[in-house]
């Protein structure tokens, strides 16, 4: 397999904390978005629509997203298993990790590419320049917000996000929340059960990656 990754952005440190989690070492190419790498034609050639990460498997099968990259990793490791075990408990993890790109990712984003005198021009991720829309990055602010407010009141009732156990939900839940601090919106004081989740996460080997 080879792993393309990216050190200094969210969506490739979710696979790479899933690779790390299941004990995992994968031929790494790091592609520097800062520097515009994923725009360069040797990578369009990987990947046409230019995001990270991608995973090649053994077979030659390229996966451009996280959720199948997950997916495919969890069907071929299944130990320790990162996306449940029953189909009420795999249903379970689905959902709440897409309720964190949806409510969580995607708010940051609209913040950050919306609001960033560097992304201009950038507003949305691919090869195909767009103009930023400063009503998109106030909106986004009000989406982290009602975002907090969810997570703290599932983690208020349970251990993890989806299970009473790490699961590809609490990594992506983790990485968007760590990657508030670059539209300094941090985990608010007063949601200590969010604060409790995200200090036991923090300590785990993988969240250092």
């Amino acid at each position: 397999m080879l792993f393309y990754d990216c050190s200094t952005a969210p969506s490739p440190r979710r696979a790479r904390m899933f690779i790390a989690e299941k004990g995992l070492t994968i031929e790494t190419h790091d592609i520097s978005i800062g520097k515009g790498e994923q725009l360069l034609p040797d990578f369009l050639a990987v990947n046409p629509h230019a995001t990270l990460p991608v995973l090649i498997t053994d077979d030659g099968t390229t996966l451009t997203e996280n959720i199948a990259i997950a997916g495919y990793l969890e069907a071929m490791f299944p130990e320790p298993p990162l996306m449940g075990h029953t189909p009420d408990e795999k249903a379970t993890v689905l959902m709440w990790n897409a309720i964190c790109e949806q409510q969580g990712l995607m708010s940051v984003s609209e913040v950050l590419r919306n609001s960033n005198p560097r992304m201009k021009g950038r507003a949305l991720t691919g090869p195909v320049n767009f103009d930023q829309i400063p009503e998109l990055a106030d909106r986004g602010r009000h989406r982290i917000d009602l975002f907090y407010t969810t997570i703290e009141q599932r983690l208020s009732k349970s251990s993890h996000l989806a299970l009473d156990c790490l699961t590809l939900a609490d990594i992506t839940a983790f990485v968007v929340i760590d990657f508030m601090r670059v539209v300094k919106m941090l985990i608010p004081e007063e949601n200590t059960a969010t604060r409790a989740w995200f200090e036991a996460i923090k300590v785990r080997p993988s969240a250092s990656l």
